[in-house]
């Protein structure tokens, strides 16, 4: 008796992620091989399962993915790796499944990203460093440049390797769904 669509999934993502965490956490990167590879498997097995229709939503899941993440990697607020991953996950998940993911994986980053400041004791840079991404925010002009880029706060920051918590709330969200917590 052959594997159903979502043992399939969690026998290609569970691991695929975990090593793009792994990456991500150990080098600040997630290489592109392993986000294509991610993509164009969910988007194989989509069609195997589903036909066109898969192949429709793995590729909506994957805009959708890539769309939330964009505009931040735009702003240079995020690495591009991070941005594919989300992308690849969609393949699999579809695009409701995705928004799940990503919205779940910020919550985690951003506590992540407190507990971060605050054990590292750089509340007072973090705060300083928040204002600098308003004021870049603020104007069209520094809005997608280099200024307030995650990467020009140098010392001041600890960057989060994201595809961590990404990675955590989209687990979370296929345990749900092979668990049967939600549809």
């Amino acid at each position: 008796m052959g594997l159903d669509y979502w043992g399939i999934t969690c026998a290609v993502v569970v691991p695929g992620t975990l090593l793009a965490s792994w990456i991500d956490y150990s080098q600040r990167r997630v290489p592109n091989w392993l986000n294509a590879t991610l993509l164009l498997c969910g988007l194989v097995v989509q069609g195997l399962y589903f036909g066109a229709a898969g192949v429709g939503d793995g590729l909506m899941g994957a805009l959708v993915g890539f769309g939330l993440l964009i505009v931040p990697w735009l702003m240079h607020g995020m690495g591009a790796g991070d941005v594919k991953l989300m992308a690849a996950i969609g393949a699999w998940f579809g695009p409701a499944m995705t928004f799940y993911s990503f919205a779940l994986g910020a919550v985690i980053g951003g506590v992540a990203a407190v507990v971060m400041i605050l054990s590292s004791r750089r509340l007072k840079h973090a705060c300083s460093n928040l204002g600098v991404i308003m004021a870049k925010c603020s104007s069209s002009k520094t809005m997608f440049s280099e200024f307030g880029s995650a990467k020009s706060f140098g010392t001041t920051s600890q960057l989060l390797p994201y595809g961590v918590p990404l990675t955590a709330g989209s687990l979370i969200v296929l345990a749900g769904k092979v668990c049967g917590w939600w549809g």
